[in-house]
């Protein structure tokens, strides 16, 4: 199969995802107290850089530039594309369960391995985030070829960490042509499904023992999920003797910087207390066993000998944490638009990501976290601060 930015979809169902993000907007709206009538201007296209990688029978590789984010990779020339199968478990009863931990439940399947609550409001949180990437994207569901308007992707697709699983849903929904797979260490997601798409509850450390392998994998923001990024693109690159990716599949992994930016002096890292959050989040992921990846180095590893991916491209987008930026331009009508829905979506989330890292490894309780984030919500809601995270 060939990719080619002619052949291939990737917009959305626009009504489906407008009632949904409305939805979305009007409750956390109400939740952070948001005036529902202020006008953020229209979206624009926002900074970016880009460093792609393919991996095929000739070609040198070829990086343009580097930073942190937004990663796809490509790897050869595909043919035949038989049915789905995969290397996942069934859904006995323990793995359905799930543990409660200060307030919040988590997967009881490889118990502690992730370390971000599974419950209700966490997978609100991950629906919103996922209407943020999209419109960072311009509403396309990534960047790879696959996801380009009018793409055609008659082939086996993978979601890796797939959460909620609303990006495999609405790529099996634009694609009917594809057959799509979610994996998860929680079996959170849906049971009405497009008939192309299926889950399954699964760990992708453990060996890959996939029948067949992928035209286009695709992971979201799972940088202090892994504790051994090289071993695992080797597992999607080589499989035996066998890739788990084709000749000229895309590997897409959509990645963010852990540490908040600043250009204007308006953050000092040195009193901040969002800064010192990012600080302990990241020591907490070294003490537990998964730190946060450095993402030049993770395309660093995409290009190295042992995995062997080649044409690596990241690009790089700004994610303001509110709504700071001046609308006076097109480009700041957009940051500002993605600062008010980034920023509401790290918000909804700053308590689940810190309580099991600050708690397991810091030994905190759970008022300690609760105590600490309140200096921390202020800072993200102040638009005085002009910060802004690498996606």
């Amino acid at each position: 199969m060939s990719h080619s930015p002619e052949r291939g979809v990737g917009e959305i169902d626009q009504a489906k995802h407008d009632q949904l993000f409305l939805s979305l907007k009007a409750k956390f709206m109400a939740d952070y107290g948001i005036d529902p009538d202020r006008d953020f201007g229209q979206p624009s296209r926002g900074p970016q850089q880009q460093q792609q990688h393919s991996h095929g029978d000739d070609g040198d590789g070829q990086d343009e530039e580097e930073g942190c984010g937004h990663v796809t990779c490509e790897h050869g020339h595909s043919e035949d594309v038989p049915g789905l199968s995969s290397s996942g478990l069934s859904l006995s009863e323990s793995i359905l369960e799930y543990r409660m931990e200060n307030g919040r439940t988590y997967h009881r399947y490889k118990d502690g391995k992730y370390t971000l609550p599974n419950d209700q409001a966490e997978q609100e949180r991950l629906d919103l985030q996922h209407n943020v990437f999209l419109l960072t994207f311009d509403n396309r569901l990534g960047l790879a070829p696959p996801c380009q308007k009018g793409a055609e992707v008659p082939g086996r697709v993978l979601d890796v960490g797939t959460g909620t699983g609303i990006w495999a849903i609405d790529f099996g929904d634009e694609h009917p042509e594809a057959e799509v797979l979610g994996i998860d260490l929680s079996p959170n997601q849906p049971t009405f499904l497009p008939p192309n798409v299926d889950f399954e509850v699964d760990d992708i450390e453990e060996e890959w023992v996939f029948d067949e392998p992928f035209d286009y994998i695709h992971s979201r923001l799972m940088t202090s999920s892994i504790a051994d990024w090289k071993e695992l693109q080797v597992q999607i690159f080589l499989h035996s003797r066998n890739s788990n990716l084709t000749p000229g599949g895309y590997l897409e992994l959509q990645e963010v910087d852990v540490g908040p930016s600043c250009d204007d002096g308006t953050l000092d890292p040195t009193t901040s207390a969002l800064a010192r959050y990012c600080a302990l989040l990241h020591d907490a992921s070294v003490m537990l066993g998964r730190p946060y990846q450095e993402i030049p180095k993770l395309a660093d590893l995409m290009r190295g000998p042992e995995v062997g991916f080649v044409d690596v491209e990241v690009r790089v987008f700004k994610w303001p944490t509110n709504g700071w930026p001046a609308a006076d331009t097109e480009e700041g009508r957009k940051l500002k638009e993605l600062g008010v829905w980034s920023g509401e979506n790290i918000v909804a989330g700053l308590q689940g990501f810190a309580m099991a890292p600050f708690t397991r490894a810091f030994g905190w309780s759970k008022e300690d976290v609760d105590a600490f984030l309140v200096g921390v919500r202020n800072e993200m809601r102040d638009e005085s601060i002009h910060a802004y995270g690498l996606v």
